[in-house]
């Protein structure tokens, strides 16, 4: 993902390790206070400087994106649930009067979405309708907005306050794992 990488080891087939790795730290914007060349300063996010005193803002950033990653890959065997979470996602909901449809697990559209969303760099880090439009290039900024609000309704994202970025929520990492499986390893074998 850049600059910036987790790694997996597997140690003796017993302990998995993860580990965050980052090599250029201004990536991440943080609130700090910031000097301007008029000799003012105000408290605004900025990018995370390259000091000692940074060290505890880069382990707090790496230690989430860790353990965001280490709760997606803990949903791919999970069974409990099921039954009430494949409805939860595809029967439709109702906010202010209008319907949002579920998600379809056999619609190429739902699934590219789903596999879009799922890119290492979206899960760790986070998401905007911007992202996800570049890997999609027939979706427009209005259908995008769309798209956000019916995911975030259904449980699937979570948009983290005060910013405009998204992540996926632990029940949608487990949504997503299980359509992509279902694609990848039942489907298209299948259908081959």
């Amino acid at each position: 993902m850049g600059d910036v990488s987790i790694k997996m080891y597997d140690k003796f087939g017993c302990v998995l390790r993860i580990e965050s790795t980052c090599n250029d730290i201004g990536t991440f914007r943080v609130k700090r206070k910031v000097e301007h060349k008029d000799g003012s300063s105000t408290e605004q996010k900025a990018p995370l400087k390259k000091s000692i005193y940074s060290l505890y803002q880069l382990f707090t950033i790496m230690k989430a994106a860790n353990y965001r990653y280490l709760e997606f890959i803990s949903g791919f065997d999970g069974h409990s649930g099921g039954n009430g979470n494949l409805t939860k996602a595809t029967e439709a909901v109702k906010e202010k009067g209008r319907s949002y449809r579920g998600l379809n697990f056999f619609s190429e559209r739902d699934l590219k979405v789903l596999e879009v969303i799922s890119r290492d760099e979206y899960i760790t880090f986070g998401m905007q309708g911007k992202d996800i439009r570049r890997h999609l290039e027939d979706i427009s900024p209005s259908a995008m907005s769309r798209i956000f609000k019916r995911l975030r309704l259904h449980g699937i994202i979570e948009r983290m306050e005060g910013t405009y970025k998204y992540f996926a929520a632990a029940y949608g990492k487990e949504i997503i794992a299980a359509g992509l499986t279902v694609r990848n390893l039942v489907l298209i074998p299948a259908l081959a």
